[in-house]
């Protein structure tokens, strides 16, 4: 029997989600496609599921398309890679965090999935690289205006012009990514950072990933304004007997984060 090719495991409010292609570099054929299309589908639907962290099983973080399964099916038709179950649009469905921990190489499609996630984790050994032009095709998942806006359009540019590898280090001195970790150290600081995010109020922490995502996607006066009529709605149902009782834990969080 053949090893499924996506891992999902739940536990205290977050699910781990193992892309498990591993002898492949975890390349997104279209079973995989459609295996976390079901899967994020299925976590959205989940009221227990708050957090997922998505990351890759062995020396890969995802290798992007299958260039082998591609050489036989091509881009065309109505089953193409671009348009059909793109991973980008599966985790887009999930409206908490998702916390990318990458383990090892993202690479073009892969690095467009790590782009998708809320807060990027990486390995000391992982590196990243947009090889779209060296194969002579052109993104459809989001990476040539995500990347820009991720790290300035010049150093987008440098990666996706050459498609040169960007270390770990380097990623994170660009601020694509947040901490780099010791590979031993990914997930128990992926599960730590997203036990974090469980501590807040539970009905602020989708709204504000919306309300921060939708902002993005508009002019600095849109979102402005967005801002505006989005808070105004929402902190009116605040009681002040709850801003009280919040307050005081987040002096005594403070209190605890300064002595550790």
């Amino acid at each position: 029997m053949s090893e499924p090719v996506l891992l999902v495991e739940k536990s205290d409010g977050i699910a781990v989600v193992t892309l498990n292609r591993p002898t492949a570099m975890n390349a997104l054929s279209m079973e995989l496609r459609e295996t976390m299309a079901k899967a994020f589908n299925a976590l959205e639907d989940d009221p227990e599921v708050k957090v997922v962290i998505l990351t890759g099983a062995g020396k890969a973080f995802c290798a992007g398309l299958d260039l082998k399964e591609l050489g036989e099916q091509g881009l065309t038709g109505p089953d193409n890679a671009v348009t059909h179950l793109d991973p980008v649009t599966s985790i887009n469905k999930f409206s908490g965090p998702v916390i990318g921990a990458v383990n090892g190489v993202a690479i073009t499609g892969g690095f467009e999935v790590a782009l998708a996630c809320d807060v990027l984790i990486a390995s000391d050994n992982a590196r990243f690289a947009d090889t779209h032009a060296r194969v002579g095709i052109l993104p459809g998942w989001g990476l040539s205006q995500k990347l820009s806006r991720a790290i300035g359009i010049y150093r987008a540019k440098e990666l996706s012009l050459t498609g040169n590898f960007l270390s770990a280090a380097q990623a994170a001195e660009w601020g694509l990514i947040n901490r780099v970790v010791a590979p031993e150290d990914l997930i128990s600081t992926a599960k730590s950072l997203a036990s974090d995010m469980l501590t807040v109020v539970p009905e602020s922490l989708n709204a504000y990933k919306k309300l921060i995502n939708e902002g993005f996607a508009q002019s600095f006066g849109d979102a402005i304004e967005t801002e505006r009529r989005v808070s105004g709605a929402a902190n009116s149902a605040v009681s002040a007997d709850a801003l009280e009782s919040r307050r005081e834990g987040i002096r005594q969080r403070g209190q605890k984060q300064t002595s550790e």
